[in-house]
């Protein structure tokens, strides 16, 4: 038998497991069905089984799930649900995680109103901006709800309280109902048409989802929204929300709070007054007093009780200021009038004509240094060259030939230096200082001290 064929029933439900897991349809169904079984943990866990006519399931729902229900679930309740399907490993049994319960009945309602709010909100019927604020100590309050509900007793009640000078205008409207949304939308419009109500509030008592519905449409949110006059929503108990209370320029968690953010509290409003009052009083009195010592110190002071002297002091001053002034002027008059003077001096040292001048003076001192120079370097040059004539002359074989010396010419305008150079038949050219002769070599003879050399050359 192989062995290794079998596997632990915790493998398998791990592997089960995993396998629901991996199923994104079954991470996020819904169901609707009946809750029976229910039991809460003492940790705030709620242990249920979900049923219809013909299956049931284990289901569970967390206290981090559970804590935000509006209702408290029991058995026999139907509701909706959202949550995962899974195993839980040591019984080896699929159940249901719930994520989100709803009653059924209310669903659709549910849904419409996330709708609505979601739509609204892209519209910017929430936004902070467009609030407007409460005025301070309104003249005329209106309240839009029914005149028979609770509601328009508490509100009454805590204005005239509060602030007994106010007045109250009342405009009845349907606040349930299919037509309590048109009734709503108008009274919104007629008290804004008025033009007397500083502070509207909005509202009715608690009740079901169903019964709160006419604050749910989109005409009264529509209506609220386009209000020049600030609107205060009081729509419910204070764990009931609405789509009026999110375009409401305030929300108030209940009616009586309602009349309260409408109106100040006059017993406070007295209280500021007075403590205003006695402030002012108390400023009043101390500058009433700083001003009576400084009326004292003048008084008494050295000008009231000898102004001839100081009068006369005073003239002094004068003459003196007067003098110091004078002399203040006259030297800044010639600072200002030594500065002109350089300016001027400066200007004319600086005009084109004067520039022009002195440029005219520069080229004519230039041109007598280059005369000067150039009469200077001629004679030098002169010198120089009668030097180098001297020298020349002293050297030139023409002077040599004047003192009977003549010079020797082959064919070939060769100088004949050498007795060698020739031989007999040659023709010459003898050139002398006068002329030249056309000779030819008839003989040679080679002088004694040229023969000695070149024997001893050999």
């Amino acid at each position: 038998m192989d062995q290794e064929r079998y596997i632990s029933v915790s493998t398998l439900t791990r592997y089960l497991k995993r396998r629901l897991e991996s199923d994104h349809r079954l991470q996020d169904v819904w169901l609707r069905g009946e809750i029976s079984n229910f039991k809460r943990h003492t940790r705030g866990h709620m242990y249920l089984t979900l049923k219809d006519n013909h299956s049931r399931i284990q289901a569970v729902m967390f206290s981090s799930q559970n804590k935000k229900l509006p209702f408290h679930p029991e058995d026999g309740m139907k509701v909706l649900i959202r949550g995962e399907v899974s195993v839980y490993e040591p019984y080896g049994q699929y159940q249901l995680y719930i994520k989100e319960m709803q009653q059924d009945g209310i669903g659709n309602l549910f849904l419409a109103f996330e709708a609505l709010k979601k739509k609204l909100a892209e519209q910017g019927f929430f936004a902070e901006e467009k609030k407007k604020p409460l005025p301070a100590v309104p003249s005329e309050i209106g309240v839009i709800t029914s005149p028979s509900g609770a509601a328009i007793r508490d509100i009454f009640t805590t204005v005239k309280r509060r602030f007994p000078a106010a007045r109250i205008t009342v405009f009845p409207v349907l606040v349930q109902g299919d037509k309590a949304a048109d009734s709503i939308a108008r009274a919104i419009n007629h008290a804004n048409a008025m033009g007397s109500i500083d502070v509207l509030i909005v509202g009715r008592g608690g009740g079901s989802i169903e019964e709160l519905w006419a604050f749910n449409e989109e005409i009264v949110a529509q209506s609220i929204f386009d209000s020049a006059i600030p609107i205060i929503s009081a729509v419910g108990h204070e764990t009931d929300f609405t789509i009026a209370d999110f375009v409401a320029d305030i929300r108030a968690a209940t009616p009586t709070a309602a009349g309260e953010l409408a109106v100040p509290n006059v017993e406070e409003l007295m209280s500021r007054i007075n403590d205003r009052l006695g402030r002012l009083n108390y400023a009043m009195k101390r500058k009433v007093e700083q001003e009576r010592e400084k009326l004292h110190r003048l008084k008494n002071s050295y000008a009231f009780r000898y102004p001839a002297q100081l009068m006369r002091q005073k003239e002094q001053d004068l003459d003196r200021l007067i003098a110091q002034v004078m002399k203040n002027a006259k030297r800044h008059l010639q600072l200002n009038r030594e500065k002109a003077g350089h300016h001027l001096r400066l200007l004319y040292k600086h005009h084109p004509a004067e520039q022009i001048k002195r440029s005219k003076k520069q080229v004519n001192d230039l041109s007598v240094r280059l005369k000067r120079a150039m009469a200077i370097q001629n004679k030098q040059k002169q010198n120089d060259l009668k030097q180098l004539i001297a020298q020349l002359n002293a050297l030139s074989p023409l002077k040599v030939m004047e003192r009977g010396y003549s010079l020797a010419y082959d064919e070939e305008n060769r100088l004949v230096k050498t007795v060698e150079q020739v031989q007999p038949g040659d023709p010459l050219k003898i050139k002398m200082t006068d002329g030249i002769l056309d000779c030819q070599v008839w003989g040679i003879e080679e002088s004694e001290s040229y023969v000695r050399r070149k024997e001893k050359g050999k």
